[in-house]
């Protein structure tokens, strides 16, 4: 008999990124009187984590819970990048409904849709928020058709599209039912929860069923087992089963167990259906096994997580300044790294290469793998990187090809240039209609490798101005060759120190990347040139002191600012032949061949 629990509710908050979801959770957390009165609480609470606070992203679901009237409300916020959709699709197996946040001004975008299908593939309740309605440019009457619109084009049954609509103002903490109705506080959005998010059900008299759907680490009790009981009840220091995904079962005993109360977790002694708790004391679970009665293991299905899209090599840098900067600089380091992160990052893929040196990486797009890339660069790791690369699949016989869904807001004088270069890429437009104030919302299918270094090309294209999204579509037939970068490499001649002198007439030749005083090695590359062929350029060459002087030839060079490439950027620049060495102090990019000599001899040799 399935016994529901309705002083509980489990709902995820899911959006595009940027739509507002930490911010609500923020607010939510406040109204719910979590916080003391004199607390100082900083903004995006959510947001633990150093790259999240410094690019104003989520990166990582994480659990929280509120208390509304004696009722515990258990909230996920959800990362909005589409790189980072497998942390979705894996949160959504422990709720029963979703928050689903639409921006009052930019309406439904791609991740809203890619997030609502995974929602309603998995039958969940969505409570639709218009949020951001205090916005000067709101309009929010169209953005609910567009929603509208949305679900009946990702099939929805006719009881998903009776769904609840709430105006909301995450920074402004309030939400309203009618947009006339006096904007206080979000009360209206609790009771819309408690509403229409079914209460949690199952059978708390049968064995033991808890799915693992995240895990956490701590230094003191090891790895947590995050998930929510589907059947039965869990009791700290009871003997458990844990089914592996291969299917083999091992025992294991739960030695702690806890609730999440607010942003803390904390201890409990039993929990039973329903309840979203965190397990310690399995030292090898993973993320997808499910936690059992010691007799009787029944593992439940994981959701399938869509697979990776994109691939790099990582590999030990072996550069002339190796060594010099990181901690972690082995072979061993960086497999025992790549190999820890598969626990926890359930998008990521790592293989074993030909070489001991290196690993094939596969992951959802540039984003997700470059978080990586940053995550071990700050934690001590150095090694290198090459271009990315498209993971091709042969479907019936057909060599098929990742194609992403573009969402490009541009102003109306930039729409010319943009579809031009999106021509060339083999970008095929499905869509094209007037945003608000001289925006024009271009909609395009276009195969993954196409986006790959156009981010910063589009930007200099719009002026600034141009706003891209992209999400994955699907795979396609082969599309054709896509010409790569226009522009060669101004790579250094020698070891040694740029020099004033030496960058003044490397300079002439194109862009630079680096400053007087920055230390290079043969093969580095140290700037753009402005032509598509490669020039090898000595930035450490000095002047010649002479006895001789002329009138004006001793005034100062002045040298352009240099371009410094954040390491998106360096990603996206790299071709085929070079590689970005990643250090905690420096990003380098450099030729995979250093010796110049060798270089000419392995370009004739291509002919």
């Amino acid at each position: 008999m399935a016994d529901r629990k309705e002083n509980i509710r489990n709902i995820a908050i899911i959006a595009h990124v940027d739509h507002g979801k930490t911010t609500l959770v923020d607010g939510m957390l406040r109204q719910s009187g979590i916080f003391r009165e004199n607390e100082q609480v900083q903004e995006r609470v959510m947001d633990s984590n150093d790259l999240e606070r410094e690019r104003g992203i989520t990166i990582l679901a994480k659990n929280t819970s509120v208390r509304y009237k004696g009722m515990k409300i258990n909230i996920v916020d959800t990362p909005g990048h589409a790189d980072f959709g497998g942390e979705v699709e894996r949160v959504l197996k422990m709720v029963d409904g979703v928050l689903l946040l639409v921006d009052a001004f930019e309406g439904p975008m791609p991740q809203t849709r890619f997030v609502l299908r995974k929602a309603l593939q998995l039958n969940l309740k969505p409570i639709v928020v218009i949020n951001k309605i205090d916005r000067p440019e709101a309009r929010p009457a169209e953005v609910i058709d567009e929603v509208l619109d949305l679900f009946i084009e990702l099939g929805a049954d006719d009881e998903q599209l009776e769904f609840p609509v709430v105006y909301a103002s995450s920074r402004e903490g309030y939400a309203v039912l009618e947009l006339e109705d006096e904007k206080k506080d979000l009360e209206p959005l609790f009771k819309t929860i408690i509403e229409y998010v079914p209460a949690p059900s199952g059978d708390v008299d049968k064995p033991l069923q808890l799915l693992v759907s995240n895990i956490d680490y701590d230094d003191y009790v090891g790895r947590i087992a995050i998930g929510r009981i589907d059947r039965g009840k869990v009791i700290t220091g009871q003997q458990a089963a844990v089914c592996q995904k291969n299917g083999n079962i091992y025992q294991a005993k739960v030695s702690r167990l806890y609730k999440f109360e607010g942003l803390k977790r904390v201890e409990a002694d039993e929990a039973e259906v329903g309840d979203i708790v965190a397990v310690s004391g399995i030292t090898a679970i993973n993320i997808g096994e499910t936690i059992c009665d010691a007799s009787t293991p029944e593992p439940l299905p994981f959701v399938n997580i869509d697979e990776p899209t994109l691939s790099m090599t990582f590999s030990v840098n072996n550069s002339p300044f190796a060594g010099r900067e990181g901690t972690f600089v082995t072979s061993r380091h960086l497999r025992d790294r790549l190999f820890k992160e598969l626990e926890t990052n359930v998008s990521l893929r790592v293989e074993e290469t030909d070489s001991p040196d290196a690993f094939k990486v596969s992951g959802r797009g540039e984003l997700h793998l470059s978080i990586l890339i940053e995550t071990m660069r700050r934690q001590g790791y150095e090694f290198q990187v090459s271009k990315p690369k498209v993971i091709m699949k042969e479907i019936d016989g057909v060599e098929c090809e990742p194609v992403e869904f573009l969402t490009i807001d541009v102003p109306e004088d930039y729409m010319g240039v943009v579809m031009e270069k999106l021509g060339a890429r083999k970008a095929e437009m499905v869509n094209m209609h007037s945003a608000a104030e001289g925006y024009m919302r271009l909609e395009f299918k276009i195969p993954a490798r196409g986006l790959i270094g156009y981010r910063s090309e589009f930007l200099t294209d719009t002026k600034g101005n141009g706003i891209m999204n992209h999400v994955f579509y699907g795979y396609e037939p082969y599309k054709g060759d896509i010409a790569s970068r226009q522009r060669g490499s101004l790579v250094a001649w020698e070891d040694g120190e740029a020099v004033t002198y030496g960058l003044y007439n490397a300079q002439e030749r194109g862009t630079l990347f680096i400053t007087p005083g920055t230390k290079v090695y043969e093969g580095m590359i140290v700037g753009e040139n402005a032509r598509n062929e490669d020039i090898v350029v000595n930035v450490c060459k000095k002047k010649h002191v002479t006895n001789m002087r002329a009138a004006g030839s001793d005034e100062a060079l002045r040298l352009t600012p240099p371009r410094i490439l954040s390491l998106e950027q360096a990603l996206e620049f790299i071709s085929d032949d070079e590689l970005v060495e990643i250090t905690p102090k420096n990003i380098r990019l450099r030729k995979k061949i250093l010796d110049t000599e060798q270089r000419a001899k392995a370009r004739s040799k291509l002919g």
